[in-house]
């Protein structure tokens, strides 16, 4: 059941995705577009995700399960660090060169689109290399 429920949940976001035009990288490069022909639309999906998010992370906290009856884990840490703050501007420097977040780029790559599909194969590489980096303790020894 609870993969079941996991897909449905996903498809769900996939299509929201497809219907914003989140997954067109040419809607969301005129977005990040302030001085020149910007278009303001994403900005109302991001307002409404936020929205969610911050009545469905409010409900979260007074539960111990989720609706399906399994744990719950939220994030425990609020500290802003040289490490958050540095993903951050990694994932918006990704987001405004290709146009692409991670979901989008899979729903992209799902509907056919070459440009989503090298995107997602750039992010798996880059998952690689972090991990690779993680293991090896090569982040302790940059200073990150």
């Amino acid at each position: 059941m609870h993969r079941i429920t996991e897909f449905l949940v996903g498809l769900l976001f996939g299509m929201g995705l497809l219907l914003s035009g989140m997954t067109d990288p040419g809607k969301v490069l005129g977005f990040l577009d302030l001085f020149g022909t910007w278009d303001p639309s994403l900005a109302f999906v991001m307002g409404g995700a936020i929205a969610v998010g911050f009545f469905a992370f409010a409900l979260a906290r007074k539960r111990t399960t989720n609706f399906l009856g399994g744990a719950l884990h939220l994030p425990k840490s609020s500290q802003i660090d040289k490490r958050l703050l540095i993903g951050g501007l990694t994932f918006g420097a990704g987001w405004g060169l290709a146009g692409f977040c991670p979901g989008p780029g899979v729903v992209s790559m799902a509907s056919g689109e070459v440009k989503g599909a090298v995107f997602v194969a750039a992010m798996l590489v880059g998952m690689v290399i972090f991990e690779i980096a993680e293991r090896t303790g090569l982040r302790q020894r940059v200073g990150a």
